[in-house]
This record gives structure tokens, sequence and C-alpha cells, in this order.
């Protein structure tokens, strides 16, 4: 029941003309097309062999898909759109929606959503350690708060599998992403010289507090209703969102 009116909701936000997005974990067929939005994320993109390895071990690893998903068009009883449904699919195509040939869409049949793949993150976890070790956001999507989702469903993740801490790397160079972490008290702990192989580039390692600190994750779901209310409501109800529960009030179990 809950799915079903929130499909309601999610139709109803993209007739209004604003995208919806959804947060999925990443499987095998989503490679190649998480392969072409990293590409045009970083300059030394993973190889396809590396994902495919990486979610044949679930228990220490995490990866997921942030889609943009667009609404089939409703059929009246003679299998005809409707002219309402007509407009309403012309308003829930972004200007943006055009991508450059070979990011593609999944289309839809039968009546069934459209969607393509816009951003992806993944982590490992090793004993009490959690790792972040990719987020990728297609560039045209950056600067509407789809970078912190991705990084709250790691967050989440990371605290739902029993990790004490989580750390990544970040280019010295890269301040909007190295803002991002800050905000959540990830704090540097040194640095890893020449990390990045397409320019030898130093690395931040960034920890975070230790997860279960009560103010941590006070503030964490503080960062989580703000998140919710910039979104507007246009995150998914999916198993794998950071904002399922937001508009309650309550984070993650």
């Amino acid at each position: 029941m809950t799915t079903l009116r929130r499909q309601s909701d999610d139709r109803a936000d993209a007739a209004a003309g604003e995208p919806i997005y959804r947060l999925d974990a990443m499987v095998q067929d989503d490679v190649p097309e998480v392969g072409r939005v990293e590409r045009r994320c970083f300059p030394n993109p993973w190889p396809a062999s590396a994902y495919r390895r990486e979610l044949q071990n679930p228990a220490q690893n995490t990866y997921v898909v942030l889609r943009e998903v667009i609404p089939s068009l409703d059929l009246d009883v003679a299998g005809k759109v409707s002219d309402a449904s007509a407009q309403a699919s012309t308003r829930a195509l972004p200007r943006r929606s055009l991508l450059p040939i070979g990011l593609g869409r999944r289309q839809g049949t039968n009546g069934a959503d459209q969607s393509r793949i816009i951003g992806f993150a993944g982590m490992w976890l090793a004993f009490d350690e959690a790792h972040v070790t990719t987020i990728g956001v297609a560039p045209e999507y950056r600067g509407h708060g789809l970078g912190e989702l991705l990084f709250l469903a790691m967050i989440d993740e990371a605290i739902a599998r029993g990790a004490n801490w989580l750390t990544l790397e970040v280019r010295v160079s890269n301040a909007s992403a190295q803002a991002l972490y800050r905000k959540y008290h990830f704090t540097v702990h040194g640095t890893r010289k020449r990390y990045y192989s397409d320019n030898n580039e130093d690395a931040l390692i960034m920890w975070s507090p230790a997860l279960h600190d009560a103010a941590f994750r006070a503030d964490i779901e503080r960062r989580r209703a703000a998140l919710a209310k910039r979104l507007g409501g246009r995150v998914a109800r999916s198993e794998r969102s950071p904002l399922k529960d937001a508009v309650n009030g309550a984070g993650p179990a």
C-alpha cells in the first residue's frame, strides 16, 4: 500500500515538471551504464571488470545507483494517451533529459517507467571500518544535493552494518567534495602522495567521527531533514534511500 501511494505521489511530482530520483542496489546489468556515467565524472574510471568483481562479494561491500525516473504515460480505456497525460509527460521531461549519445535511457515497455542512471556510490567494509571507494554524479546533475544523497546513503549503510568509523580519499583540489565531507564532520588525518594516477595528485585521507556518537547521529538526522526539504519530495522511497523515513522525522533503524 505504501509503495503504491508513493508511486502516485512521485507521478504527481513528475507531472509538475520535477524529476524523480530513486536509489537502488547496483546489479551486474547496471555496470555498462555506470561505466558510461563514470567516464564523464572521472579521468581514471574503474574498468567494468572491477565493478563486476565487487558485486560478487556483497558481504564486504555495497554499491548503489541513482536513477532519474520519468513515469510512463497513463492510458485511457481505449489504450490511447489522454491529453492530460500527454501534457504531464511533456512537463516531466526537463531540458537536461537530452543527454549526450551513449548516456542513454532505460526505455519502459507496457506502461513501465523510463529511467537512466545519473549517479553511483560504493563502499568497502573491513572489521569495524567502512571505506567509501567512489561517489559520482553526472556533471549536468551536480549542485542539487544528489551527491549528498549518495553520501548519506553510504553513511547509513556503514551504520547499518555495524561499522564504527567511515573513511575516504579525496583529491586535494576537489574543494566541493571536501566541503560536503566537512559538513558531515569528516576531518583530514593524512595525505596519500601521488595517489591519483592520471596526474599524480595527492589525496587527503578523511575520517568520520565515531559513527555511534550520539551528537554525530543527532546531527545526521538534522542533515537528513534539511536534505529532504531541499529535494522537495522528489526522492522515491526505495529501500536504499536515506530519505525514505525523513517525512516522519525519523532516520534508519
